[in-house]
This record gives structure tokens, sequence and C-alpha cells, in this order.
């Protein structure tokens, strides 16, 4: 029986949204069973074999629907395997994503009892139209790296059915 996945996200203007919805895609393309929900709407992550939260990065914090979904489901996460992304940095340059694995690392200390299995850190999307002034005034940009994207989702999916095969 195909293990079940639960991607949730938290998202401010609808990149990371799309962003988990792909990942949430590319986990079924590998034979994983997989529901995508925001994360604020989730009630529970029992009865999943793996988790994968999102969320968005702005001005170094985490956005909150993430780290509420951490404090909410943290107890239930120490028997799930647990998979973390965050998307903002303006590009994929290692420069830029490693400084937003900083940030993102910083706002995880906040939550000790939670040990992710794995982390990545994606380009972040500007989209002006969606933004008020001054940033409305920003070039429209899209630094997601896809290729990164499906090789972490592959590696989160192979990660999961190696830790629930152990446990079963």
């Amino acid at each position: 029986m195909p293990r079940t996945i639960l991607v949730a996200y938290a998202s401010k203007h609808g990149s990371t949204r799309e962003t988990a919805e792909a990942i949430g895609g590319m986990l079924r393309d590998e034979g994983l069973w997989v529901e995508t929900n925001e994360a604020a709407a989730v009630t529970s992550v029992f009865g999943y074999d793996g988790v994968v939260l999102g969320g968005s990065l702005y001005a170094g914090r985490w956005h909150g629907d993430s780290r509420a979904f951490l404090k909410r489901h943290g107890k239930q996460l120490e028997s799930v395997p647990l998979a973390i992304f965050a998307m903002g940095p303006k590009s994929s340059s290692e420069d830029d994503l490693a400084g937003a694995r900083k940030q993102l690392d910083q706002n995880l200390k906040k939550f000790p009892d939670v040990h992710p299995f794995s982390i990545a850190i994606f380009g972040g999307v500007i989209d002006p139209t969606k933004l008020h002034f001054p940033f409305s005034k920003l070039p429209a940009t899209d630094a997601r790296d896809w290729d990164a994207i499906r090789r972490w989702a592959e590696e989160v999916a192979c990660a999961v059915e190696v830790r629930t095969a152990a446990v079963a």
C-alpha cells in the first residue's frame, strides 16, 4: 500500500502554494499518496506516513502559519518523518540560499523538539502586481529552480519510504 504524505504550506502571495502543489505532484510521481492543504487548515497529522511543511520567508521570518503548524502539531511530529522547505530569496545563488537557510534555522530554533530529516530552501517569486508600494516597483522575478525542487521531492519520497519501512 502506498505511503500517505501530507504537504502543508503557508503562502502569502501564492508562490509557496504553487510550489507545494508541484511537490505534491512530484511525490505522486514517486508512487506516494499525497494530500495538499494550507497549514492553518490542518487539524491533525495523525495517520500520515510523512509530512512536508513549506512556508515563505519574509524579512527573516518564516510564515506565521508554518510556525503555528509546528507549535500545534509538534508532539505528533515526533513520530512522523518531517521535511521542511522555505521560499524567499530573490535568487537561487549560493549566497542568497545560504542566507535564507540561516534565517530558517533561526526560526526553527524555537521548536527544539522538532527534528526534520530534510530542510530545503528555494528561490522565491516577486510579482509586483501583488505587492504594495514601494515593493510594487520591484522587477518581476521567479527564482525557483524546478530541477532542484524535483530532486528534493525525489529525496523526500525515498527517505519517507525507507523511514516508514524501518518502523513497520
